[in-house]
C-alpha cells in the first residue's frame, strides 16, 4: 500500500510540474483551473498534497483572540488556502499574554518570558530565527559568581550547597516518575511530598550543615509556585510530571517574544485581524437563516458568521464569561473540564535604576524566596524572586504570585516601589538601597480578557481535562458537523503555560478544520438540513 500511494503522490506531483512547465512555455494561454471556472468568486482551500488539482469552496472562519493560538490558526488556515477568516481580538494589539516592551537598556516580558537555555530545534525559536534577514544574536548572560548566598551573611560552604542542590532534582525528579507509574497513588499535594522527602534527606546531612541545606531546598520548592502562578498546596504530586517540555527548552527571542509574532501576521490576509472587538455573545447553531452555522456578535453590535468558531481565549475568560458568552451554554462536560484546571495569579514588576547598585556587593543579586517573607502582612508576602535581568546593568525583575498579585495590582506605583526596597533592604541587610526611577508591572489578574496568568494541573486534572476543554462542539458522536473548537494553552495536555503548547494548539485546530473541509468538499452542511438537538431549538425560539 505504501508503495502504491508514494507512485499516486509522484505521478500527481510530475503531472502538476508538466502544467506549470506548459503554462510558463505559453504565456499567453489562458489559465485554466481545473475544478472550477469560477474558483476566484469560491475561493480554492483544503489542497490534498497527492492531489493538489483539487480544491474546494472555503468555509467561513471565525477565530476570537489574536494571541499565539489565533494567529499560529489563521496562519496555518491561510497557508492550507482558507482565507475566508478573520480574527477578532479585544485589545489594539495581537499577541494576547505575549506584551513585550521597551525599559531602559532591556525588552521587559511582561507575560510570557524566556528562558537562557535556547536552542536551534525549538520551533519557536526557529520560526524567529529563519526570518530574512536574518536578525542579529543576542549576547550571552553573564554568569553569577557562586551559587546561593545566605541574606546577610554573604555565601553559603560550597559542600551543601552542591548537594543540596542535586538533592532537590533527585526529589523533583521522583515526583515526576509517581506520575510515569500511573500516578492516582494519592500522594497529596506537591508541597506535601516534596517537604516529607525533604526532611527525610535533611537527616543524612551533618548538624552544622542542615540549616543551609534546608533553606536551598525549600526556597527552590518554593520557585515552582512561580512556575504556575499559584500556591504549590493546589498542584497534585500524581500530576506533577505530565510536563514536557519542547525540544531545547525555553528561548529568548531578539526583540522579544512579540518579534515571533511577524512571521505569522506575513502570512494572514491583509484586514482579517479585526482590532478592539471584544465578543459579547456566540449563537451557535441558531442562525440557519444566515446560511451559516453561527453567529459571533461583537460588544460594539457588529455580527460576524460563520461555519466554525475558533476560541482561543484564556481560561479565566472562559471560567467567567461561559454562562453569558454561549448559546447554547456550554454542556455540563466543558464545564467540569474548567473546574478541574488551575489558573495561577503571576505579575511580574520591572524596576529600572540609574545605577546597579547590586554591584556594589559581592557578585549579582538573584533572591529566592521561601520563609523569609511569610511573615509580613501585605503583599509582598508573594514575592517569589527578586532578581538581575541578564544583560542589563540596570533593570530587576521581581515575581509575585497568588492572591498576593492581585493585591498588587491594586496599589500605586509609588506603594509598589516602596514594597520592593524594603524587602531588599531587608534581604541584604543594607539599609541604603535606593528607589527605583522607573517602575513597569503587569496587570493579569485584573485585566478582563484575561483574568489572571496561565493554566495548570489541579487536584484532578491528569490529561483527560485538556482533552475534554480542547474536544470540539458539537463532538464526535453527535451527527452535526463541529462548530466550535477550542485552542490555547490549556487545551493541550503536557504544555501548559507555554506558547508553544498555544501554538501546537492552534494548529490543531486549524487542521481539524481542513480535514472537514476535504470531507464536506467545502463548507459542512448548513444545520438546518440536519437533525437539530433540542436544546438548539429551544435556545432559538427564546431568540
Amino acid at each position: 500500500m505504501m508503495k502504491i500511494h508514494s507512485k499516486y503522490c509522484f505521478s500527481a506531483l510530475l503531472t502538476i510540474r508538466q502544467k506549470i512547465f506548459k503554462r510558463w512555455k505559453t504565456e499567453k494561454a489562458p489559465v485554466v483551473y481545473d475544478c472550477a471556472p469560477d474558483l476566484e468568486d469560491k475561493g480554492a482551500c483544503a489542497v490534498d498534497p497527492c492531489e493538489a488539482d483539487k480544491c474546494f469552496p472555503e468555509p467561513r472562519v471565525v477565530i476570537i483572540g489574536a494571541g499565539m493560538a489565533g494567529l499560529s490558526a489563521a496562519a496555518r488556515l491561510s497557508q492550507r488556502g482558507i482565507n475566508n477568516i478573520v480574527v477578532l481580538e479585544a485589545y489594539e494589539r495581537p499577541g494576547g499574554r505575549i506584551h513585550s516592551c521597551w525599559l531602559g537598556d532591556i525588552v521587559a516580558e511582561l507575560g510570557s518570558h524566556w528562558k537562557p537555555d535556547n536552542c536551534f530545534t525549538h520551533p519557536v525559536y526557529m520560526m524567529s530565527a529563519t526570518e530574512s534577514p536574518p536578525q542579529p544574536g543576542i549576547p550571552g548572560s553573564e554568569h553569577t559568581r557562586g551559587l546561593f548566598n545566605r541574606i546577610v551573611t554573604g555565601k553559603m560552604p560550597f559542600p551543601p550547597t552542591i548537594t543540596a542542590y542535586h538533592k532537590f532534582r533527585q526529589i523533583e525528579e521522583e515526583a515526576a516518575q509517581i506520575y510515569c507509574l500511573g500516578g492516582n497513588k494519592q500522594q497529596g499535594s506537591l508541597i506535601h511530598f516534596m517537604s516529607m522527602r525533604i526532611q527525610q534527606e535533611l537527616h543524612e546531612y551533618p548538624e552544622e550543615q542542615q540549616h543551609d541545606a534546608a533553606r536551598i531546598m525549600f526556597g527552590l520548592t518554593h520557585m515552582i509556585s512561580a512556575r504556575y502562578g499559584d500556591d504549590t498546596s493546589m498542584l497534585c504530586a500524581d500530576h506533577f510530571g505530565c510536563f514536557m517540555n519542547m525540544p531545547g527548552g525555553e528561548v529568548r527571542v531578539p526583540l522579544g517574544l512579540v518579534g515571533i509574532l511577524a512571521p505569522l501576521l506575513r502570512q494572514i490576509p491583509e484586514g482579517a485581524i479585526r482590532y478592539c472587538k471584544p465578543v459579547n455573545c456566540i449563537y451557535w447553531g441558531t442562525s440557519q437563516k444566515s446560511g451559516y452555522r453561527a453567529t459571533v456578535c461583537t460588544t460594539d453590535g457588529e455580527e460576524f458568521p460563520a461555519d466554525y468558531v475558533i476560541i482561543t481565549v484564556s481560561l479565566g475568560v472562559l471560567v467567567a464569561n461561559s454562562v453569558k458568552m454561549f448559546c447554547p451554554a456550554l454542556p455540563a462536560s466543558k464545564i467540569d473540564a474548567m473546574r478541574c484546571l488551575g489558573f495561577g495569579f503571576c505579575n511580574k514588576i520591572y524596576l529600572e535604576y540609574c545605577r546597579p547598585f547590586w554591584f556594589w556587593h559581592k557578585g549579582n543579586l538573584s533572591f529566592k524566596y521561601c520563609h523569609e517573607l511569610f511573615g509580613r502582612c501585605d503583599w509582598t508576602r508573594g514575592i517569589k524572586a527578586i532578581e538581575e535581568v541578564p544583560n542589563s546593568k540596570h533593570v530587576m525583575c521581581t515575581w509575585v504570585v497568588g492572591q498576593e498579585a492581585m493585591m498588587m495590582e491594586g496599589l500605586c506605583d509609588k506603594d509598589v516601589a516602596e514594597g520592593i526596597t524594603d524587602v531588599l533592604r531587608f534581604s541584604t541587610g543594607n539599609p541604603y538601597i535606593p528607589y527605583p526611577v522607573t517602575i513597569l508591572r503587569s496587570h493579569w489578574t485584573s485585566d478582563p480578557f484575561f483574568r489572571g496568568a496561565y493554566s495548570y494541573d489541579s487536584y484532578c486534572a491528569d490529561g483527560t481535562a485538556q482533552r475534554a476543554l480542547a474536544c470540539p462542539l458539537p463532538g464526535p458522536s453527535d451527527p452535526i458537523p463541529p462548530i466550535l473548537l477550542f485552542a490555547g494553552e490549556a487545551t493541550i495536555p503536557g504544555h501548559l503555560a507555554t506558547v508553544s503548547g498555544a501554538r501546537l494548539s492552534g494548529i490543531r485546530e486549524a487542521e481539524r478544520i481542513v480535514q472537514l473541509t476535504v470531507q464536506f468538499k467545502g463548507p459542512p452542511l448548513p444545520l438546518a438540513k440536519l437533525s437539530v438537538p433540542k436544546n438548539l431549538k429551544n435556545c432559538e425560539a427564546e431568540n
